[in-house]
């Protein structure tokens, strides 16, 4: 039977390893830092026997330490300063991760490689102060144009007020003089109602008085018959002869 002479514990869960101080030069040649690379992994179970029969105990220096080295200075040499520590810093974590992942799939299956986390790099002092004053003046420009904002917000609202507060205006103006036509109106139906009333109320006395003195012309007309001319004529005889009787016989005036 073979003789147990030597083991190594191999973790299966994830785990994170540590890649320190990684120097690396841009495309314009400056060297800069990365003070540290994490890189969150797991081995997987059915995988073991494989991984460790090729690549040993320390599988994870040739696929992730050392590859972190190699894959930086790829990403580095490919660009700019301003894109490594502004640009596309950003970038780099998931950028690592899919090299990394790519590799292991085909070399190394039973490697997973689940999260990169990449620090911030150090770059020269001077050209740190350089970033530094241009985040300055970069900050400034938008604190400027923030208050640039606010100044514009500001007089937006002033206008939005000044208009909404002429339009009240206006809608009052129109709601008085619509009250003001109202008033007169009113007035002048009033005054038509009145005028009215009042041309009935003189024709209708008109009406009555004509209608009176019809009557009575009807009245007299139908009391002017031969008899009562007759008698008429008579009575105005007897109001206006005086009778003298003596012994000459009787004498008859009539005063003319």
């Amino acid at each position: 039977m073979p003789v147990l002479t030597q083991y190594e514990p191999i973790q299966v869960t994830i785990q994170t390893d540590e890649v320190k101080n990684i120097p690396c030069g841009t495309k314009g040649g400056v060297m800069i830092y990365f003070d540290k690379i994490e890189v969150v992994n797991r081995l997987r179970k059915d995988y073991v026997y494989d991984t460790i029969l090729n690549y040993g105990v320390t599988y994870d220096k040739t696929w992730i330490y050392d590859k972190i080295h190699h894959e930086i200075n790829q990403f580095c040499s490919a660009h700019t300063l301003q894109d490594v520590y502004i640009d596309k810093f950003d970038q780099i974590d998931e950028n690592m991760k899919e090299a990394l992942q790519k590799d292991c799939t085909i070399y190394a299956p039973g490697i997973e490689i689940i999260n990169v986390r990449v620090t911030k790099p150090t770059i020269p002092v001077v050209i740190a102060r350089n970033y530094e004053q241009m985040e300055e003046e970069r900050t400034k420009v938008l604190i400027a144009m923030e208050r640039q904002k606010v100044v514009e917000k500001e007089a937006e609202t002033q206008m939005k007020m000044a208009v909404t507060e002429a339009e009240k205006d206006a809608l009052v103006s129109k709601i008085r003089m619509e009250q003001i036509i109202m008033e007169k109106e009113s007035t002048k139906m009033q005054q038509i109602i009145e005028n009215e009333m009042y041309l009935n109320r003189e024709k209708s006395l008109a009406d009555s008085s004509f209608y009176r003195v019809k009557k009575e012309a009807e009245a007299n007309e139908l009391m002017l018959t031969p008899e009562y001319l007759e008698l008429k004529f008579i009575e105005a005889i007897a109001n206006n002869t005086k009778m003298f009787f003596g012994d000459k016989g009787s004498v008859c005036v009539l005063n003319s």
